[in-house]
């Protein structure tokens, strides 16, 4: 698992790679070194006991990166060299995430999902995160099977509806659950609601933690997008 994303970030440490600054260098420096942190303190761990716990140190895997993102500070670049230290951050997370997905993907069991029930809450979810940050090909595979799941209590609802309406946007139709934020003139918004007058009533019976109302006002509460 960890080769492929370790090679990233190992690339990252070479001189000057993309073509950034130093200072754009720096900048990301907290998400390139939360994952070499994680990497290393897993590579210490004995093997994995279960499918389950590989699951779960994977989740953390996912995270770790993600998690660093609010200590990069971009107001010290030049802003032409900001998008470029967004790219680098991205591509250093992607290829984590993929190679996250490829060994996924050799663990799915027979019944398609890895139920709460077996796995567990915290594998479960872990599970959940890794395919969400895949790609539509996976997404396709994973919503329909999912979907039943749910009415049994193996899948949480608001995750099946985050990886429902994100395939949706993907495919250019109506998100039905109103989880996908667009930026839109410095603001978040939600876009191409599906039946914009149901949308509280869907996320009610998916035992959603908000309401779009509240949802929103989330959205509205934090720092302008760009």
């Amino acid at each position: 698992m960890l080769g492929l994303a370790m090679a990233v970030v190992l690339s990252m440490s070479q001189p000057n790679p993309d073509g950034l600054s130093v200072e754009a260098r720096e900048a990301i420096k907290p998400v390139v070194q939360a994952l070499e942190t994680e990497k290393a303190r897993q590579a210490a761990l004995a093997p994995a006991a279960s499918d389950r716990e590989r699951l779960e140190r994977m989740g953390v895997l996912d995270q770790a990166g993600r998690h660093a993102l609010n200590s990069v500070d971009y107001s010290r670049l030049p802003p032409e060299e900001r998008s470029a230290a967004r790219a680098a951050i991205w591509r250093v997370l992607g290829e984590n995430d993929r190679a996250l997905m490829a060994e996924l993907l050799t663990m799915v069991p027979p019944e398609g999902w890895f139920l709460k029930s077996r796995y567990g809450e915290q594998a479960a979810g872990s599970a959940f995160l890794i395919v969400q940050h895949s790609g539509a090909e996976h997404w396709r595979r994973f919503v329909p099977v999912l979907e039943p799941l749910v009415a049994r209590g193996e899948v949480d609802g608001e995750e099946y509806g985050l990886m429902y309406d994100r395939l949706a946007v993907s495919e250019g139709r109506p998100q039905r659950y109103g989880t996908q934020m667009t930026c839109r003139d410095g603001r978040w918004v939600v876009e191409n609601l599906e039946e914009p007058e149901r949308v509280e009533t869907r996320r009610r019976e998916m035992g959603f933690r908000w309401t779009m109302a509240e949802y929103e006002a989330r959205f509205a509460a934090s720092a302008p997008c760009a």
